[in-house]
């Protein structure tokens, strides 16, 4: 399985970005997925998940109610919708898979190779 993520770009604060996850290879549904995101300088950390059946979805609190994470099992894709975008949001998105709903890193097997979002004031 391989994960792609696509849809950043530089964005001016306020704005907002639909970030992609296209899921290729042998694949089931009962995954669930999450975006991390990695500041320069900082370490990884949580921002969205979403369980496998798309009845449950977590947020960082810094992020919830301006980001929205939704998935279309049909076209095996995992979106993130960002709203409000501050300066600090600026990272590389990653997207990942796993068998555990979660919001540690170390419970997704399976990584992107990230998209990298700006953000300016």
């Amino acid at each position: 399985v391989q994960l792609q993520a696509s849809g950043g770009g530089l964005v001016q604060a306020g704005g907002s970005l639909r970030l992609s996850c296209a899921i290729s290879g042998r694949t089931t549904v009962s995954h669930s997925m999450a975006w991390f995101r990695q500041a320069p300088g900082k370490e990884r950390e949580f921002v969205a998940a979403i369980r496998w059946d798309a009845r449950r979805s977590t947020y960082a609190d810094s992020v919830r109610g301006r980001f929205t994470i939704s998935r279309d099992s049909a076209k095996n894709t995992v979106y993130l919708q960002m709203n409000n975008l501050k300066s600090e949001d600026t990272a590389l998105y990653y997207c990942a898979r796993g068998l555990v709903f979660s919001m540690n890193s170390r419970d997704y097997t399976t990584w992107g190779q990230g998209t990298l979002v700006t953000v300016s004031s």
